[in-house]
């Protein structure tokens, strides 16, 4: 493994060194304390080191990711809220069944009723979808709520209203509003209720007092007994399905979509990206079972054409209706416009196109609003002169998708790796799918305690990439100006860039550290 360059300049890390302990030892009294406001030594990492790379980024832009709250007293009763949702059982934790968040929500007086919902589950592209599925209805003047997992950067982008995060105030007033409710179900139940749970039931109580004219739910993890689980969607949605998260829903596609087809509900529409064969057949045979109708990519919808273009690619879409041209999608890769496809197909499907009418929704409303689209931390340009690229991608099929969008999009002339990856998704197959197009990987880790230690992650790489293309670096900021410095040897006209990826949380380290938070 590759060394970092040695110079005779000072130590740039005494100077961080200096913020992360000023970060961590801050005065504070005895109540800021026991709220949380304390930084932990990680984020106190990520904080400092925001500091020291910002101004090679450039201002920070607007892509509806909240920053911390500026006032001190609701950003100490938010930190308060996080840690009291920190201490249940985390998202990766679970027990299966759904009885928990249906009796808190009975008590609420099933908040998840008092609107329409589109439930999305699948392996990857959820989160994009869910967001070009907003926009879609958010143009045609829904008001709408949005339930989206995990957070790049902010707990409160998970809970959307009319496309934008719920305030801190919000967050935390909702929080309080069902707390007493959480307490008297944590009483009743053999296990309290977990994190995913408390936050999926804030999101339904958030979205009936607003009140919302459509709900837009991501699953968190599978289907059948994820705690969203517990909403009728009139449209149920399934994009790609691949092997993740093995070790609770199974194996093979065949098995995963078992337990990913429990969303779909009687009388629903499914619409159905491209699967494999044994994965859609196991979704074909939920729908029948449950009187659904069906509408698969590549047949009653998809993508007629694409072109890359400036800022994004140029679309021709069928839809359930016809077809829709001149589309702007201002997000790269294939697989954004296969996820644009599916989100026109569950729009169309939510007004009845197709079934009680066939027409086409208006083509500039359409082309307006996924003109508007944002998906922070899916080939997200951070950085330019050398370009800095940020994807979530955290399973091989992932990494796959990125790789060619990367490519298509980019052509860069030399691209450097920065991966962080967590050490319960299979590593290795990521790192094979990026290894064509890396010419060197910088190898880190996150502040998550999930995260793979990046020793144990170098050793992965060496053996995929060779050992004089792997460097070291544990803390993510080192990570990012090593992979810079490598990026900026090609020269300033060189066209190399770097690639963060490897997982949500390193992504979203990364746009902190990069400025953009």
């Amino acid at each position: 493994m590759s060394e970092r360059p040695q110079n005779d300049d000072p130590d740039p890390n005494e100077a961080f060194d200096d913020l992360v302990e000023a970060e961590t030892t801050l005065p504070q009294d005895l109540d800021s304390a026991r709220s949380g406001e304390t930084p932990t030594p990680d984020l106190a990492v990520i904080e400092a080191g925001s500091r020291t790379l910002r101004a090679q980024a450039g201002p920070p832009q607007g892509d509806g990711i909240p920053a911390r709250p500026a006032d001190p007293e609701v950003d100490r009763a938010l930190r308060a809220v996080e840690d009291e949702l920190a201490g249940r059982w985390g998202e990766t934790k679970l027990d299966p069944s759904v009885q928990r968040i249906a009796a808190l929500l009975d008590i609420l007086g099933e908040p998840q009723r008092a609107y329409p919902s589109i439930h999305i589950t699948g392996t990857n592209g959820k989160t994009s979808t869910a967001r070009m599925i907003e926009a879609l209805l958010s143009a045609f003047d829904l008001r709408t709520g949005r339930y989206t997992s995990p957070h790049v950067q902010s707990i409160t982008e998970r809970i959307s209203l009319d496309a934008a995060p719920i305030s801190a105030e919000q967050f935390i007033e909702t929080y309080r509003d069902i707390a007493p409710y959480v307490e008297m179900v944590d009483s009743q139940q053999e296990y309290r209720l977990s994190f995913f749970e408390v936050l999926t039931a804030m999101a339904y109580a958030a979205f009936a007092d607003s009140p919302v004219d459509v709900a837009v739910v991501e699953v968190g993890m599978g289907g059948t007994w994820d705690a969203t689980n517990v909403i009728d969607g009139d449209v149920a949605v399934v994009t790609p399905i691949s092997l993740d998260h093995t070790d609770r829903l199974g194996e093979t596609p065949e098995q995963i979509a078992v337990e990913k087809s429990g969303i779909i509900k009687k009388d629903a529409t499914v619409v159905l990206a491209q699967q494999p064969v044994d994965a859609a057949s196991v979704m074909l045979k939920r729908a029948v079972e449950v009187d659904a109708t069906v509408a698969r990519e590549g047949m009653e919808f998809g993508v007629l054409s694409r072109e890359v273009a400036v800022g994004g690619q140029m679309l021709t879409l069928r839809g359930l209706g016809g077809e829709y041209p001149e589309v702007f999608l201002p997000l790269y890769g294939a697989h954004q416009a296969h996820n644009a496809a599916v989100a026109l197909a569950a729009v169309e499907a939510f007004f009845g196109v197709g079934s009680d009418h066939a027409r086409t929704l208006d083509i500039d409303t359409i082309r307006s609003a996924f003109a508007a689209v944002s998906s922070p931390g899916r080939m997200e340009v951070v950085r330019r002169s050398p370009t800095v690229v940020l994807d979530a991608a955290h399973n091989p099929a992932g990494a796959r998708a990125a790789a060619e969008a990367v490519t298509e999009a980019f052509g860069f002339s030399r691209l450097v790796g920065v991966v962080g990856a967590s050490g319960d998704k299979d590593v290795r197959g990521l790192l094979e799918a990026f290894e064509p197009i890396f010419a060197e990987v910088v190898v880190t880790c996150n502040s998550s305690h999930r995260a793979m230690d990046p020793d144990e992650l170098a050793a992965v790489a060496v053996e995929v990439f060779g050992a004089e293309r792997v460097q070291v670096e544990p803390r993510l900021d080192d990570a990012l100006e090593a992979a810079i410095t490598l990026a900026e040897e090609e020269g300033e006209f060189s066209g190399a860039g770097v690639l963060v990826t490897g997982s949500v949380i390193t992504v979203g380290e990364a746009r902190l550290l990069m400025g953009r938070g």
